[in-house]
């Protein structure tokens, strides 16, 4: 198993790559878990870069959510999502 595949290499890689990888595995093992899981995580995310009355309306409502959602592998969010996407290849063992 290759460092990246172990997690040991994922810290080096983009925000926006580690997004890309993540979301490909779960489409991939058909993991709606994940999915379920990045939609919960989206507003702490969200209060963590700052956006914390963005993150209380994405609580209420759920298209703004699924509109986070689309945009979970771009800028602050996506580096405030990195442990959640680190997380995941490292526990499936994939890059």
């Amino acid at each position: 198993m290759s460092d990246i595949e172990s997690g040991a290499g994922l810290e080096d890689l983009p925000s926006k790559e580690l997004h890309a990888r993540a979301m490909r595995l779960a489409k991939e093992r058909r993991d709606v878990g994940f999915l379920w899981d990045l939609l919960r995580a989206i507003p702490a995310a969200a209060a963590s870069t700052g956006e914390v009355d963005r993150a209380e309306f994405d609580l209420l409502h759920g298209l703004s959510l699924l509109e986070e959602f689309t945009h979970a592998g771009e800028g602050d969010l996506a580096d405030a999502l990195r442990p959640f996407y680190i997380d995941y290849l490292a526990q499936h063992g994939r890059s």
